[in-house]
């Protein structure tokens, strides 16, 4: 599947995780079980997460650690295959 039809696709998922002052690593797990059920996972990074990082340098955290696959970065949101 291309990842212009995965941006399609996600386009319409709500987001289902939340990364906040907690940072990426509280959030691995749940991500890990979310791709497990679901294709696409849409990740929020709160401004708490964010600190001195930005959103594309913490959705590849997040996709290296859940090992799944970073489709885009659009403002604060993230979606992972």
């Amino acid at each position: 599947m291309s990842d212009q039809q995965l941006r399609k696709e996600a386009h319409d998922l709500d987001v289902t995780v939340w990364v906040g002052k907690k940072g990426v690593d509280a959030v691995v797990e749940e991500t890990a079980d979310q791709l497990d059920d679901a294709k696409l996972v849409k990740v929020k990074f709160l401004r708490a997460a964010r600190g001195g990082s930005t959103t594309d340098e913490l959705a590849a955290e997040l996709a290296d650690a859940v090992d799944a696959e970073l489709v885009e970065t659009r403002g604060n949101t993230a979606v992972l295959h």
